[in-house]
């Protein structure tokens, strides 16, 4: 339910720009129509871009073909074209692997020392400061190269790298001079993973048994890499 109206209207009085997805069936009445078959609805105090397409995934094993209704606080069509927004938010669950990072990758499942209140709230914005910082350097090195995706930077190989930068006390006094890309940087560009393949998920109802085999003995887990057409649907 995060396309609620009261929801996001609260999100977008934030100064944030929202892209949900809302049930295909959701009654929402057209106030005015984009050049590109989306249209404008209010929800709310908020205006909404409201945006249907087919979404097609091929894959090796077949082809499947689903409805999607996209909402999004950026109502420019011609600065925002639909068809853009539709392919960033089959990127949403990227969001999944940076949750994953703080927890499995620098805590390396470890859970937090802290005992009390104060204690877990100080490791926790201590925790994503360092995360934040990586992060930054990480972008920092793909900037340096034009048309470098920042998917591609390994957050691992960065960590790796500070670790080492610190292990070592080296660089601990600045120079004059400012490398944006730095020691980490240089080791994220060295180690640059491959182009993200399309990443693709059925949804599962998970058994109380055990979450491992809920997920099916069967599944191809080969066949990752698949191809992504969008149709807009205009409406009449």
């Amino acid at each position: 339910n995060f396309a609620a109206t009261d929801l996001l209207n609260q999100l977008a009085a934030t100064g944030a720009d929202l892209l949900v997805r809302c049930k295909s069936g959701r009654n929402l009445p057209a106030v005015a129509r984009c050049r590109d078959g989306s249209t404008l609805a209010r929800l709310g105090a908020l205006t909404v871009r409201v945006i249907d397409a087919e979404i097609t995934i091929r894959t090796a094993a077949g082809t499947r073909t689903g409805r999607y209704r996209l909402l999004t606080t950026l109502t420019h069509a011609t600065a925002h074209p639909a068809a853009d927004l539709i392919r960033l938010y089959h990127e949403r669950w990227e969001i999944e692997t940076a949750y994953a990072e703080p927890k499995s990758t620098i805590l390396d499942g470890r859970v937090l020392r802290s005992r009390t209140p104060d204690g877990i709230e100080q490791e926790v914005w201590a925790l994503l400061t360092a995360y934040q910082v990586l992060r930054t350097a990480m972008t920092d090195a793909t900037d340096s190269i034009p048309g470098t995706d920042p998917d591609r930077a390994g957050f691992t190989t960065a960590l790796a790298a500070a670790r080492d930068q610190l292990i070592l006390a080296a660089g601990v006094i600045t120079g004059t001079d400012i490398d944006l890309i730095g020691t980490i940087g240089r080791h994220v560009l060295a180690h640059l993973l491959p182009a993200r393949r399309v990443r693709t998920k059925d949804r599962i109802v998970k058994r109380a048994i055990s979450k491992y085999n809920a997920r099916g003995p069967a599944i191809d887990r080969t066949t990752y890499k698949a191809t992504i057409s969008v149709n807009m649907i205009s409406s009449p």
